[in-house]
């Protein structure tokens, strides 16, 4: 990524780099460099794959301890070279030789996560975070060397456009970490960063307590008469036992928006959202208040971007974004609320007919009305039930039609290779080749079901795509994944059936393992998701989650669990009806969110003065006086989405867009045309390529709200 404040590296999750203090000298752990590496290291490749079987983490912390110090020490090594202006050449004397020495280390720390994710009995957090913040430190000290930082800005040889995105990659993170900011201030920036860590952690910690304050008891069988089962089990005080009273309705994810969505009683619904738009207000425990931390992040945080010469947070952001100006990302948000709003109007007065005719007697709809009142709707209008799909899609058939449409569109088999050492049983390896390889170009493992004393399990959150090993033709890797699920286990003779939220997830993480195993480029520092602008990280995944709305690849990954049946027609006709239902309600909300994030980050007004002027113009509720939202939008104020929240409907804008391409295609010779420009460019280009050259490599042209809008039936009223 351009810049690890942002995040770009989705796959690695690394920390900002601006939290770490510049670097006057090197931290070696001698005493966690084992005895037996490398040679008795099984970490180190065997076979092409690491031996998992032996993985433990004491040898994990031995190998990141002497792959950590071999960084450390080639970085002070090219600086002396440095030094004594011995580089002739920045690639052939720095670069190439930082990706030599850094690919071992990357490696061992995508084997550690995905055993974090996939073992926890192997690799559990503690451990992990150790190993994180060990492997991210070390890895951080190429983009804080200001010797390096000089000698790639001064490069003037003539290179490929592969070679300028690296050196551009380089500038970028030197930038951002403060090279160039004047030494009298640099200990002004890492007091921010230092006090900015601390706010952050106060914030966060503060929601978590005031989530878990909430709960509301429930005695009384018949407001739970119609809840699903696996919503009463979450909230039965003994949940092997959930038809039993009592229930305690909590703000946890996987109870929260079920209960929404199934509690007739509206007082109760009225409760359970105030609670929750509540968390961090001024209303509630002070001592649960975030309003004085979220105004200090943004305080913070514009002091932070001055410093680095930029007029506002939002500003710096953008630097490694493809909008590349708040302005480009104003005006895409407002097209898609030209036909969003008006849309919302209608879908909310459709509701509130609905609700009127089935009982309900308030003269307006709220929104603590909308998830019951809509889910009552799609089953009226659409006869929807989830569990209607579960038996069409059982894991192997559509593993099977998935890797069909791959070889169909990409020209690719997918392989398993058996007697793979593994994590856990039921784990499996795939290799990938070319329609005309002998040999696998790459590989990936797929660990499919929950093991909910071994895996991390997160509501909903069932799913992650790591990549492990990056392709390097300069240190000969080829790319290697992991693919770690939460699907329902097979039961008896009877396979793991998913449902279609499931069979999406799966899509969605698979095109984003495409884009890791696909890549084409010489340097891992820009190969398949690395070093791609955060706001498309998500297109590939999105992209290929758009074939389910198309009957042929239905066909293909469906066939009943009893007889093999295919999805019936009106069934998939369903499941195209309720993706637009209320489609514009919830397209504006996000559009809210992503304007307010933004306008958080540019302007210095209040935090409640920005939402009082934001709110009418996305929102078509009334704004309640004890709603305070943002005091608990820690995905803003906490994980990486500061001044970055738009890049969810970004992605799904280009990301129709492409997918618009294939569903135009006239024909099998136009689909493959389509399939290898896709393949060539966001597939093998991954961050080698700026994003906006390798949309219109693909398209022809730059990208349209049009397709997005279309998908979900919102059309721009004349």
């Amino acid at each position: 990524m351009a810049s690890a404040l942002f995040g770009r590296n989705l796959l690695l999750k690394q920390l900002a780099p601006f939290k770490l203090p510049k670097r006057h000298g090197y931290i070696v752990l001698v005493p966690e460099i084992g005895e037996d590496l490398p040679e008795k290291n099984p970490l180190a490749q065997q076979n092409g794959l690491p031996e998992f079987n032996s993985l433990t983490i004491e040898n994990c912390m031995a190998a990141i301890g002497k792959q950590a110090f071999d960084l450390e020490l080639g970085v002070q090594n090219i600086e002396e070279l440095i030094a004594k202006n011995a580089v002739k050449d920045v690639f052939q004397d720095v670069l190439n030789p930082l990706e030599t020495l850094g690919a071992p280390l990357d490696v061992t720390w995508g084997l550690s996560k995905t055993l974090y994710l996939g073992n926890s009995t192997i690799m559990p957090t503690k451990s992990y975070l150790s190993i994180h913040d060990r492997a991210r430190k070390s890895r951080s000290m190429k983009f804080n060397s200001s010797q390096i930082y000089n000698t790639v800005n001064n490069d003037s040889g003539t290179r490929s456009s592969e070679q300028i995105r690296l050196l551009q990659k380089f500038k970028l993170e030197g930038k951002l970490n403060g090279l160039c900011v004047k030494e009298g201030h640099r200990a002004r920036l890492n007091e921010i960063l230092t006090q900015l860590h601390a706010e952050k952690g106060s914030f966060k910690a503060k929601i978590e307590m005031a989530t878990k304050a909430f709960s509301h008891r429930i005695d009384e069988a018949s407001i739970v008469k119609n809840f699903p089962a696996d919503l009463l089990q979450a909230m039965a005080g003994d949940p092997r036992d959930y038809l039993k009273a009592p229930w305690n309705a909590t703000l946890q994810q996987n109870v929260y928006l079920p209960f929404m969505e199934n509690c007739s009683v509206r007082d109760l619904r009225w409760n359970m959202w105030l609670a929750m738009v509540g968390r961090g207000s001024t209303y509630g425990n002070a001592n649960y208040s975030t309003s004085r931390h979220l105004e200090e992040i943004r305080y913070l945080r514009r002091e932070q971007a001055k410093l680095l010469g930029y007029e506002s947070f939002a500003d710096m952001s953008m630097e490694t974004k493809m909008a590349g100006k708040v302005s480009n990302v104003r005006n895409v948000l407002e097209a898609l609320l030209e036909a969003a709003r008006p849309a919302q109007e209608r879908e909310l007065t459709s509701l509130h007919e609905f609700a009127l005719r089935n009982g309900f007697k308030d003269s307006k709809i709220e929104l603590w009305d909308v998830p019951y009142w809509r889910r009552r709707q799609q089953i009226e209008l659409f006869h929807y039930r989830e569990g209607d799909y579960i038996h069409y899609f059982p894991l192997p058939t559509v593993l099977d039609g998935l890797f069909s449409l791959c070889k169909k569109l990409f020209k690719i088999e997918i392989r398993q290779r058996k007697e793979v050492s593994t994590w856990a049983r039921d784990v499996k390896f795939y290799d990938i080749y070319e329609s005309d390889s002998a040999d696998p170009i790459a590989g990936f493992y797929l660990d499919p079901y929950i093991r909910s004393t071994q895996k991390m399990h997160i509501p909903y959150h069932n799913g992650w795509m790591v990549g492990i090993q990056n392709c390097s033709k300069i240190a000969n890797m080829k790319p290697l994944a992991a693919l770690v699920l939460n699907f329902s286990p097979p039961t008896g003779d009877r396979p793991s059936l998913l449902t279609f939220k499931d069979v999406n997830l799966l899509f969605h993480k698979f095109g984003q393992a495409l884009q890791h195993l696909l890549t084409r480029t010489t340097y891992s520092e820009v190969a398949g998701l690395s070093n791609v602008e955060w706001d498309i990280v998500e297109v590939s995944g999105y992209t290929l989650s758009h074939f389910l709305y198309n009957k042929s690849t239905i066909d293909m990954i469906s066939g009943h669990c009893d007889n093999g049946e295919k999805l019936p027609v009106e069934m998939f006709e369903t499941l195209i009806n309720f993706r637009k239902h209320t489609a514009g309600l919830d397209l504006c909300r996000e559009l809210y969110l992503s304007a307010l994030d933004l306008e958080l980050h540019t302007h210095k007004e209040f935090w409640l003065d920005v939402v009082k002027g934001l709110w009418s113009h996305y929102r078509c509720f009334p704004l309640h006086k004890f709603d305070s939202h943002p005091c608990s939008l820690t995905q803003i104020f906490v994980e990486e989405w500061g001044a970055a929240y738009y890049s969810h409907i970004w992605a799904r804008v280009l990301a129709a867009d492409i997918y618009g391409a294939f569903d135009e295609a006239q024909g099998d010779e136009q689909l493959m045309n389509v399939s290898q420009r896709f393949r060539d460019t966001f597939l093998a280009l991954g961050g080698s390529c700026n994003p906006s050259e390798m949309f219109r490599q693909f398209r022809g042209r730059d990208p349209s709200p049009k397709a997005l809008l279309s998908s979900l039936d919102l059309k721009q009223d004349k």
